[in-house]
């Protein structure tokens, strides 16, 4: 699994699956399209508005949580280089 993040476009991708068939891709909404192969297989999850998304919750962390040991946390999703959050104008 990977998470690769186009700032520039404020685009996530997490990959699931390196594609290796034809998939097509589904707009589930306006902020996330899903690829998935004829079989069901999901290969990726394309996150639009991705600052906006990832940062709603756990002040922008990815906490792991495997079984019934305690959260962790594991990485910090989105680094900003000076840049206002979505809706925010920056500041000068």
């Amino acid at each position: 699994m990977k998470l690769t993040m186009d700032a520039k476009h404020n685009i996530a991708y997490l990959r699931l699956h390196e594609k290796r068939v034809e998939v097509e891709t589904i707009r589930v909404s306006d902020e996330m399209n899903v690829d998935i192969a004829p079989d069901g297989t999901v290969y990726g999850i394309e996150l639009l508005n991705a600052n906006a998304q990832l940062t709603a919750e756990d002040n922008g962390n990815l906490i792991v949580v495997t079984g019934t040991e305690r959260p962790r946390e594991a990485a910090h999703l989105v680094v900003r280089e000076n840049r206002a959050r979505y809706g925010q104008k920056k500041k000068r």
